[in-house]
């Protein structure tokens, strides 16, 4: 099952957060949210499978920081 570990407000920050979850081996999916008609600008849920979703949610706690 997938589960949503984070709520990217763009899809520009779901792409960046995405490619560093997957240069940590996870597997990634994004979901736009709302209405298509927001096209890049709407907020994206990025979905890992629930056994990474621990370890996601600290690459992506890490990845703010910097």
């Amino acid at each position: 099952m997938w589960t949503v570990v984070y709520i990217a407000p763009n899809k520009t920050t779901a792409e960046n957060y995405k490619n560093v979850l997957q240069l940590e081996g996870l597997l990634v999916q994004l979901r736009p949210i709302g209405t298509s008609n927001q096209g890049d600008a709407g907020s994206v849920e990025i979905l890992v499978p629930e056994s990474e979703a621990e370890e996601a949610h600290e690459i992506i706690f890490n990845a703010r920081r910097t």
